[in-house]
């Protein structure tokens, strides 16, 4: 038997972030396919005060009930209440507009632009920095989203009405994402959530019933299954996620996960809503794929290295 003193070897700690990416980009994107379903059978402004308000009172009703004190200062509750205007209210309602006249991959693949404006406002901003890794990156998922989007808008699949709509969208969420990075809530991002969507319900419900119109609803299951989608996977855990992927990683490296929406939002926007995607749509794909490793790359380069 050896008398040498035994060494603890320690354990290989799992890295969840992988997985959370994972789990975020699947929401995110199907989340373009469900919403164009919810539109489809109910107006947008309706679907998404419905949705928020829901969203926000289940958060909070959650926490209520596990009779956990308010863990948000006046400040941080205000934050989130303002970034739940520009990253719920704005961009979705905004993008959901555009659903109405704009294809699932289309919409999808325009909100992927949101790195390319996110890295040029956080180098103003935020001070960070704009690596010739992460400058690539970008210009190459500038090259693979513009070629499709030229594609979709020269064979006219697509109205120009609904894209603007889409663009204003991508500016609300840009908007969002440096102010949360900007202002840095602290405390509960459940919580924060609540109020999140909370305020975007309570802002939309006006908005809703002025300029829609609750006898164009069509009940059925498929607006039901959608409504369920987007309230539990879009409104509560993708957000929560996003959040968190913000808090761990740099906003560029964060925001750089959308260059994964056009390749997902137009495979589920084929496989549920059987939209067409040309071959000259998957070849756009290679320069976005190739963007994103090249934009993530120094953060997880610096997270594996801590």
């Amino acid at each position: 038997m050896s008398l040498a003193p035994s060494i603890a070897v320690p354990r290989p700690t799992f890295n969840s972030l992988p997985l959370l990416i994972a789990l975020f980009c699947l929401l995110w994107s199907f989340a373009f396919v469900a919403g164009k379903i919810g539109v489809t059978y109910c107006p947008p402004l309706i679907l998404l005060a419905a949705r928020f308000s829901l969203a926000g009172i289940l958060i909070l009703g959650v926490s209520a009930l596990r009779g956990e004190r308010w863990p948000l200062t006046l400040r941080d509750t205000l934050v989130f209440a303002l970034i739940g205007v520009a990253n719920n209210a704005l961009y979705l309602g905004l993008g959901y507009t555009g659903l109405k006249t704009v294809s699932a991959g289309l919409g999808g693949l325009i909100v992927s632009a949101n790195p390319i404006f996110t890295a040029a406002f956080a180098a103003l901003l935020l001070n960070e920095r704009l690596t010739w890794r992460k400058v690539a990156g970008l210009l190459l998922g500038i090259l693979g989203v513009a070629s499709i989007v030229w594609h979709r808008m020269s064979v006219g699949t697509d109205s120009l009405h609904g894209i603007l709509f889409t663009l204003a969208s991508l500016a609300s969420i840009v908007l969002g994402t440096i102010l949360f990075k900007l202002l840095a809530p602290k405390g509960s991002l459940w919580v924060g959530n609540g109020v999140q969507n909370l305020t975007a319900g309570v802002v939309l419900i006006p908005f809703a019933f002025t300029f829609a119109n609750v006898g164009d609803v069509v009940p059925n299951l498929q607006l039901l299954g959608a409504f369920a989608f987007l309230t539990l996977g879009g409104s509560i855990l993708a957000y929560v996620l996003w959040f968190h992927l913000l808090r761990v990683c740099g906003a560029t490296a964060a925001s750089a996960y959308h260059f994964l929406m056009p390749p997902l939002g137009m495979l589920f926007a084929f496989l549920v809503l059987g939209e067409h995607v040309a071959v000259r749509d998957l070849l756009g794909i290679v320069p976005v794929a190739l963007g994103v490793y090249l934009v993530t790359r120094p953060a997880a380069a610096a997270s594996t290295s801590r």
